[in-house]
This record gives C-alpha cells, structure tokens and sequence, in this order.
C-alpha cells in the first residue's frame, strides 16, 4: 500500500498512516544458502517416504549422510516448508478467545458422488536457487485436480485464489484441510461458508484424514518434482500443468478401474 515517490505524503508518513515501521517497507528477505536449500531437498524426500520423522531423526538421517548440521537448523528448515512429524498426540484444551476449531467429519462417510468431499493441501517445491509452495483442491471421489496454485510464501492469498477456481466446477458439501494457518484464515472461512460448503480438518498429526491429496503429493513429487531440476517459478508452472493435464485426462487409476480422473468427475 506504500507508493514510492507520492508528491505530497513521504514514506515516512505512509508507514505511520499504516501503523508499520519503515523498516518493514525496505526490508528484504535473506535468501537461503546453497546448502540449506540442498538440505531442504533432502528432507522433502526423507519425509515424504517417513512422515513421522521429527526434527531429531530428521537431524541423524542426514549427519549419516555427512551432512554437518545440528537439530536448530533442521527443525527452522522443516518450520520454512510447512512441515512437522506425525504422531498421536494429547488432545488439549484451550480457551484462546476467537481461536476457531473445526471438527474432522468424514468419520465413517462413504464419499460415492463428485462434490461430495474435496481436500486440499499444500506441498513443497525445490527450485534452483530457492523453492516454492503447491497448494491443490481435489475431488475425492474421482480423485479430479479441480484446481492449483503456485505462491513463494506460506499466505493465505493463494490458497483463496486456488479455491475460487475450484468453485467454478461446482460447490462441494465437505472442504478437508489440516489445520494450518492458511486454512483457518477468517477470509477462507468466510469463502467456503458462503458457498454453503462445510468446513472440515483433520486431527494435528493425523495423516490418514488427508490421505487422497498425501498420494497427490506423491505421484507427484516421485513421477514429476524428482526427476527435474527447476530453474526458476515458470519452469515449475509449465511443468506442473503439464502434470496435472496428464493427471486428470491420461493417467488411469487402479482404484477407479483404471479409469482418468476426468471420466469419473465428468460422468
């Protein structure tokens, strides 16, 4: 909101109009190292073959690899792509006013029609000199991409966009999601509400509520993200709709009866 060069307010001034230091305005996020970006590379394979591996296993995977790297930087890494092990944990209460729990309902739900469920996540994306996030809204029922979006931060801005475009095939009666901040935003709340769409999470630490997209995210790191070295974000995009064209229309599923995803959502 801060227009550089304004003739009659400074910068100064716009920064107190807006009740934010300058120092917000001129910062510049420090890029990763080599090295950290190499390790981040490491980790997405190791978890996404062990999704249970905390910071500390995570640590002694990769010192058996001969890397030279303490549990401190490991778990920020893990924090900057938007992943934590799973594991059981305690259920604890909390009574943070405004603080917004949603409850798991695909408990026991036979999903046998489109629209019924969608689920979405979002995975992470190495790319030459830094990485990027993929988030996707997906038809459980005929495991149809309905739509994605790329974004080089953790906002939630992308995630809105993505779920705008996934309405324009229909409105589901149940959006799965984990908890992340992303997804309890007021503003994607508000957007899957008025839809009349109601609004599901998976328990913290529970991959198997979220299982379709975890498969998505697997075909799609082992068949596409592994086997290519990206350059920069629109490498990445062309890559990926690429995928997901041939992941909708081509590529046939056993658990549809080796039917696409495309002539099950289209039927």
């Amino acid at each position: 909101m801060v227009v550089a060069g304004h003739p009659q307010i400074t910068i100064r001034r716009q920064c107190e109009l807006l009740g934010v230091p300058r120092s917000t305005y001129y910062y510049e996020p420090v890029a990763e190292t080599e090295l950290n970006l190499l390790l981040m590379k490491e980790i997405d394979h190791l978890y996404l073959d062990n999704p249970s591996y905390g910071s500390r296993l995570m640590t002694a995977c990769l010192q058996n690899r001969g890397y030279q790297v303490n549990r401190k930087r490991i778990k920020r890494l893990m924090a900057s792509m938007g992943i934590e092990a799973i594991y059981s944990r305690p259920k604890i209460k909390t009574t943070i006013p405004g603080n917004i729990k949603f409850p798991y309902l695909l408990t026991n739900v036979d999903i046998c029609r489109k629209n019924q469920v969608w689920g979405t996540d979002i995975t992470y994306v190495p790319v030459k000199h830094g990485y990027l996030y993929l988030v996707a809204y997906l038809d459980l029922y005929s495991r149809y991409v309905l739509s994605w979006k790329l974004s080089n931060t953790l906002e939630s801005t992308f995630c809105l966009e993505a779920l705008e475009v996934a309405f324009q095939n229909g409105t589901p009666e149940i959006i799965n999601s984990d908890q992340g901040v992303q997804y309890t935003s007021h503003a994607y709340l508000y957007l899957a509400k008025s839809k009349g769409s109601l609004v599901s999470m998976s328990g913290k630490g529970r991959c198997w509520d979220n299982i379709f997209v975890e498969r998505l995210w697997r075909t799609y790191k082992y068949e596409e993200v592994y086997l290519n070295e990206y350059e920069d974000y629109t490498e990445v995009y062309e890559r990926a709709s690429l995928f997901f064209i041939n992941y909708n229309n081509n590529r046939p599923h056993s658990s549809l009866k080796y039917k696409t995803p495309f002539e099950v959502y289209s039927k």
